[in-house]
């Protein structure tokens, strides 16, 4: 078998940019390499700017001096962090505001103070509003605030920090509404995620908005039925579902589908026979799906909905079966498993979340939700809970799982790391988005359904159905169902185990 999975088409794992290349011989006391600009010159030598980044975020206990202080300075003897004192830097590195011991960032600020300073400069001054101060707290609390200070040079961030502080943009979800693009809903996740605004669901707004634009230019002969479609059928149910805190992407995504088509074969009815939705005879839907993609039938809840409100009572359309099930081959699944647990071809994160697919057969919409607390490391082995009991998780993915988790991304800025996602967002307080996670592993080259299609029917072939029902988190239907495209239905299960040693 080829260890290298077909298709494979793999991204840059380097992280950052390559080190800057000097022509003159002048190598850094740390590292070696020569210095394309110099950051400081200590005692121990001349420091490249990377090594030097390095010393002025070192924190601990000095072995020398036995205090808890900044660690800059390197001891001879055994290479180990030294404080400044002990190194004898000739750099105090307390802030003459805070007296905090950091790194330098403008003049003797540390780089939160310098922060604080900037964006109180951007809101105005220091903010009155008690969700704007803090704000502005959350902001410079994070672990890394050099990346706030990078992302507020944006002129579309200084712009919204503005308008925040001179009241043009309310602090609240009404007024970062009223401003589209990323830098506003980065915002209203911080703020939500430290509890300066109350939660709200992020999709349901959006879907509201999206309603208004898919009917705006219709004809009131298409208006009318696909208006009380949207908003009576699917924005009632999903504001019950928000309501509840049941997530809304999947059932927001799938009612855009439906109401899209509906609009789509409307129109079409409209302009070709005059007719409208009440009108709509059995002849017009059956040539309206003969024509066209399988899409085509998400129409049926619109002519269900229609009866139930007499808008028409003389048109069926029948559920739509899948006639193809894509799978994988097994051996094309353990090329995708090795390539995952050792290739550098995806990095960390998308390799752990590709690997429960492959395995478990978990759903990528699911395995972004997955909280940490699913695994459970213990000294006999690592279990993960993706059913009603835990399953066991093997080497070597054990060894990947706990890498991940000792270094999941995105939790050195604004919301901190207490995220309690295995796969945290960017956004504060959220977990990755399900196509972020899915994009990412069709591009490297891998057939998700097909993928998971072949899991689970691997897996039904080797346990009852039931069983991995249970352990996997399907039902009992679904399990049964593969077991049956597996041509293996589980009444053979007894014999066989007979005969196996």
């Amino acid at each position: 078998m080829d260890p290298k999975p077909t298709g494979l088409s793999p991204r840059s794992t380097v992280q950052g940019r390559p080190r800057a290349r000097s022509t003159r011989d002048d190598p850094c006391a740390r590292c070696g390499r020569n210095i394309p600009r110099l950051a400081a010159n200590w005692p121990e030598g001349r420091l490249c700017n990377i090594c030097y980044y390095d010393a002025v975020h070192t924190r601990g206990t000095c072995p020398e001096c036995l205090q808890d202080r900044l660690l800059p300075g390197l001891r001879a003897t055994d290479r180990q962090p030294i404080c400044s004192t002990c190194a004898e830097i000739p750099v105090d590195f307390h802030c003459e505001r805070c007296d905090v011991e950091a790194a330098r960032h403008r003049g003797r600020l540390c780089v939160r103070c310098a922060l604080r300073d900037d964006l109180h400069g951007l809101l105005g001054g220091v903010p009155s509003d008690p969700a704007l101060l803090g704000l502005v707290d959350a902001l410079c609390a994070s672990d890394r605030p050099e990346s706030i200070l990078v992302w507020k040079r944006s002129a579309k961030v200084q712009e919204l920090l503005r308008g925040l502080g001179n009241g043009a943009i309310a602090a609240s979800h009404e007024g970062l509404d009223s401003v589209a693009g990323k830098p506003a809903e980065h915002l209203r996740a911080l703020m939500q995620h430290h509890g300066l605004l109350p939660s709200r669901d992020p999709y349901l707004p959006r879907f509201e908005n999206w309603i208004q634009a898919k009917l705006d230019g219709l004809s009131d002969e298409v208006r009318q039925p696909v208006q009380y479609f949207a908003t009576w059928h699917h924005l009632r149910r999903i504001r019950a579902k928000a309501g509840a805190g049941t997530p809304t992407r999947g059932p927001i995504h799938s009612a855009k589908q439906e109401i899209t088509e509906t609009v789509k074969f409307l129109v079409w009815l409209h302009e070709t026979y005059q007719r409208t939705a009440a009108t709509c005879t059995q002849q017009d839907v059956d040539e309206w799906l003969a024509a066209g993609p399988t899409t085509r039938s998400a129409i049926r809840t619109f002519f269900v909905v229609a009866k139930h409100a007499r808008l028409n009572t003389a048109v069926t359309v029948q559920h739509r079966s899948a006639k193809s099930s894509p799978s994988l081959s097994q051996d094309q699944r353990l090329a995708w498993i090795h390539e995952l647990l050792t290739g550098t071809s995806e990095s960390l994160p998308y390799r752990v979340a590709g690997m429960l697919l492959l395995l478990y057969a978990q759903p990528l919409v699911k395995v972004v939700t997955f909280p940490t607390s699913i695994v459970d490391d213990a000294d006999s082995g690592m279990s993960i809970v993706l059913g009603t009991h835990p399953t066991d998780v093997p080497e070597p993915f054990a060894s990947l799982i706990r890498e991940h988790l000792a270094a999941r991304p995105n939790l050195r800025t604004g919301a901190g790391p207490d995220s309690p996602w295995l796969f945290p967002s960017t956004l504060a307080g959220r977990h990755l988005h399900p196509n972020t996670v899915m994009n990412r592993l069709r591009d490297l080259g891998v057939n998700l359904l097909g993928a998971r299609n072949r899991a689970i029917g691997e897996l039904v072939l080797e346990c009852p159905p039931s069983l991995v029902a249970e352990a996997l988190g399907y039902s009992a239907e679904v399990a049964f169902l593969h077991a049956d495209k597996a041509a293996e239905p589980w009444a053979r299960y007894a014999g066989r185990a007979i005969r196996s040693p």
